[in-house]
């Protein structure tokens, strides 16, 4: 396995494409338009500040009430703790996939290779997760 993983890197290094030129920011139909502003809008730090905030404070909201005693029914406690836990796993595994999928991107490679790259990081982390789980 681990020399897949670094059979896999290298062949990512080597395949070493160029950068797309910027395309023109021409006049276009409504769609082109919409994307564009949206795009300038998910990426204003205002927006990130948020999110943060708001993902940091609903995760450590169902964390306070899974395990303090606000009289929730029998069995609530326990079921808000697992949705912490796989909250926080599908925001790891998610930075993973987009870490290797912009990494990939940034090389100047395709859409798919970015994908292929992806799913691979985020098959390791599944991967890790299970021999910790045979281990322990």
């Amino acid at each position: 396995m681990g020399l897949l993983v670094i059979a896999t890197f290298i062949a990512v290094a080597r395949i070493g494409g160029q950068r797309n030129p910027p395309r023109g920011e021409g006049s276009g139909d409504g769609y082109d338009t919409t994307v564009r502003r949206l795009r300038a809008f998910v990426r204003t730090p205002a927006v990130w500040s948020v999110t943060f905030v708001v993902v940091a404070v609903g995760v450590g909201a169902l964390a306070v009430l899974a395990v303090g005693d606000f009289g929730l029914p029998e069995g609530t406690a326990p079921l808000l703790l697992n949705v912490v836990y796989g909250l926080v796993g599908l925001l790891i595994t998610g930075f993973v996939f987009l870490g290797a999928y912009f990494g990939a991107r940034g090389r100047g490679l395709g859409n798919a290779h970015g994908v292929a790259a992806g799913s691979f990081a985020a098959g390791l982390v599944f991967l890790v997760v299970i021999t910790v789980q045979l281990l322990t």
